[in-house]
């Protein structure tokens, strides 16, 4: 738990450094254009579907004219519009966080690794690129077929305003992780942490996914969001990108220290002597990376036989060297003379 509120301030610190602020213009620039682009071709269309299915409901047309008759009929206007607002969003937090997992995690990665762990040493191998990206559209099907699933359960409250951050906090976690250890850690040593920080970094995903829920409250001024849908669409991105940078530094900073310090104790020395074999004693001894040769270097830590020989017996009666050990230093017998 400390580790994690230690990163916890050390992400919310980040935040607000000028670097962070200046990349999350890149996701906000083409999550906006790309939401911008697809809302000028499908918003029309989307809203008249939405609102001649609503027309086929008796008790919907029973709820617009009783609307209408109060003179709220702006209300019963607005309610298809944020029907496809409210089945567009899911969508726009998913593009947002991968935007951010792709552009900006690896840059702050690079940043607390600079900053906190300087010899941190890569090594990842070939096609983790491919990997990760295997990876992240695999948890983003998964995470949309969960949503499919939980639908019914929206129509329960308050579980609209849980299961929706729950699904985002398990996507975040399963994402956020493995970019953050894609390029420094090996596979062996990815699969270790990420299987003993499992209920940590699930923990984590949740907050971020509840927080991530926050710039929701933006669509909730009804009719006055879609007058100010422009300003709104802008400002929603720009925060889930902020959510998302925060989520990057959060698992970077918690899990680079896990890694940093796996790799202290998988270099720690551990002497090991070994069972006599022909007259010698070997003993195995792990030196650290940074004490070995260069040919030994961006591995796992390297063995050094240590040889001696075996010392001589003794004999306990006459308290020195065993005569029958060592036959050239016995003296002749008078059968031998």
């Amino acid at each position: 738990m400390k580790d994690v509120l230690d990163a916890f301030w050390r992400a919310a610190i980040g935040c607000l450094h000028p670097r962070v602020i200046l990349w999350s213009l890149l996701p906000l620039l083409l999550s906006g254009g790309i939401v911008g682009a697809i809302g000028w071709y499908f918003w029309t269309p989307a809203v008249e579907a939405v609102r001649q299915t609503l027309a086929q409901w008796s008790a919907v047309t029973w709820v617009m004219q009783w609307l209408e008759s109060l003179g709220a009929g702006i209300v019963g206007e607005s309610i298809a519009p944020l029907i496809v607002v409210a089945a567009a969003l899911p969508l726009v937090v998913i593009l947002t966080m991968l935007l951010v997992a792709w552009l900006m995690t690896p840059v702050l990665v690079e940043m607390i690794v600079s900053r906190r762990f300087p010899s941190l040493d890569k090594r990842a191998g070939l096609g983790t690129w491919w990997l990760g990206l295997l990876w992240t559209g695999v948890m983003t099907l998964a995470a949309l077929l969960l949503l499919a699933l939980s639908l019914p359960l929206w129509w329960v409250p308050p579980l609209p305003l849980l299961v929706p951050p729950l699904v985002w906090g398990w996507l975040t976690a399963k994402v956020m992780a493995f970019d953050t250890l894609a390029t420094h850690a090996s596979r062996p040593e990815r699969r270790q942490i990420l299987q003993d920080a499992r209920w940590p970094l699930l923990g984590m995903g949740i907050v971020c996914g509840l927080l991530g829920s926050a710039p929701t409250v933006l669509w909730a001024l009804g009719a006055l969001s879609l007058l100010l849908a422009p300003v709104v669409v802008v400002a929603s991105i720009w925060l889930y990108t902020l959510v998302f940078a925060f989520a990057s530094l959060w698992f970077g900073h918690y899990l680079l220290a896990k890694l940093a310090a796996l790799r202290v104790v998988s270099s720690s020395v551990v002497a090991r002597p070994a069972a006599p074999r022909d007259g010698v004693v070997v003993d195995a001894v792990e030196v650290f990376p940074e004490r070995a040769e260069p040919r030994d270097r961006g591995g796992a830590a390297s063995t050094a036989l240590a040889v001696a020989p075996l010392a001589p017996a003794r004999d306990p009666a006459a308290g020195g060297p065993d005569r029958q050990s060592d036959p050239r230093s016995s003296p002749p017998t008078p059968k031998d003379t």
